[in-house]
């Protein structure tokens, strides 16, 4: 009943969050009551189950009661006699009751102590449930120590599905040296986000091997690799805290200094400048103050200020119009230099500068390109 009541409570929790996170979906398509039904019928689910607790709870205490109180009535009828006719004094009979009641007591405190801990059982064990999944880095320490990374990048023979028997990735093998650019492109659901996640080591392969600098990336320790990293995904995440808190989450004791140099070559500066409380100004929960561009921006100056080795940008300026990513396109030229990078990218002035270009369709290499100064290479 406990450990029901945990997880209806998690369920309820998780779709209200859910719901106030896409609270402009839910009013753009006008599913209010959709959705408020479906939290009224969670929390009378809940109801039923707390009442249902409840009522065990006052049952088994009014028949500790009622147990205790026919005792005192025992104890009455018994005693009241023998008092009156001399044979126990009224300190005997004061005396059996005190006792009873120093027994009683415990018992009705053992009725009522008994659901809690109940309950606490229940919540131990979805405790446990969760102490013992196996984390992405459990076995981390065991791992071959990465003190220093070039930035070469090999996949050889790499398969991958997130469905059995449903491959994403077939075969794929390439290599990107490292200070290279490349660039994938190809139609949405062909693998290109799947192949960057591989790369970052947040799945890993069904089979064949991904090396870093020569060695099985999965016998790396993960921390050490992905302090190697930097991110500007599509959907850009910001916290709910202010513009230079955003920024350097990548580096969390950089400068002010640092932070208005990077701001400058991702143009979060043009912008930021305008505000009351320039790099002071809270963007509110996922950054929703801010425009989409103006959050890409940030993400893009989060990234700069890590100074990565190796370089994610997953259509890192499909939010800007074409004069700002003009301008930024120049920032991340001089970001990419000597940096290791992978660009997923449909417009052409975001991949034309790439070293070589690995072209998906249905998980599979199409079609490669390389540049004459890589071919040389």
């Amino acid at each position: 009943m406990f450990r029901e009541r945990g997880e209806i409570t998690a369920t309820l929790t998780g779709r209200l969050t859910e719901s106030l996170g896409g609270i402009r979906i839910v009013k753009a398509y006008t599913a209010e009551k959709r959705e408020e039904l479906t939290f009224a019928r969670g929390a009378h689910k809940l109801f039923r189950n707390i009442a249902k607790a409840m009522t065990g709870v006052s049952a088994t205490t009014a028949f500790s009661s009622l147990i205790i109180g026919a005792v005192g009535v025992v104890i009455i009828l018994v005693g009241g006699p023998s008092v009156v006719s001399g044979k126990m004094t009224i300190g005997d009979l004061f005396m059996y009751v005190l006792f009873t009641g120093m027994m009683a007591m415990p018992l009705i405190q053992f009725a009522a102590i008994g659901t809690q801990i109940t309950e606490a059982f229940a919540g131990l064990d979805r405790i446990r449930e969760v102490m013992d999944m196996k984390t992405e880095d459990d076995q981390d320490a065991l791992r071959e120590p990465l003190p220093e990374v070039q930035g070469e990048i090999e996949f050889e023979n790499v398969w991958f599905e997130y469905n059995e028997g449903v491959p994403v990735l077939k075969n794929v093998s390439f290599k990107a040296p490292a200070g290279s650019t490349t660039a994938l492109v190809g139609s949405s659901g062909s693998g290109k986000s799947t192949l960057i996640s591989l790369a970052m080591n947040f799945n890993h392969p069904l089979s064949g091997i991904i090396k870093v600098d020569g060695k099985d990336l999965s016998t790396l320790r993960l921390r050490d690799f992905r302090s190697y990293l930097g991110v500007v995904m599509q959907d850009n995440f910001l916290f709910d805290g202010t513009v230079a808190e955003n920024i350097a989450f990548s580096k969390p004791h950089a400068t002010r200094e640092e932070i208005q140099a990077v701001s400058r070559i991702a143009h979060v500066e043009e912008f930021v400048e305008k505000f009351e409380l320039k790099y002071d100004t809270v963007v509110g929960e996922r950054g929703v103050k801010l425009s989409g561009g103006q959050r890409q921006r940030i993400a893009i100056a989060r990234a700069i200020l890590a100074d990565p080795k190796l370089l994610i940008l997953d259509e890192a300026t499909s939010s800007l119009d074409s004069e700002s990513e003009a301008l930024i396109q120049d920032g991340l030229r001089q970001l990419r230099r000597g940096r290791t990078t992978f660009v997923i990218a449909h417009r052409l002035s975001t991949i034309r500068s790439a070293d070589q270009i690995l072209v998906l369709e249905d998980g599979e290499i199409v079609e490669r390109w390389h540049s004459r100064r890589t071919a040389r290479g």
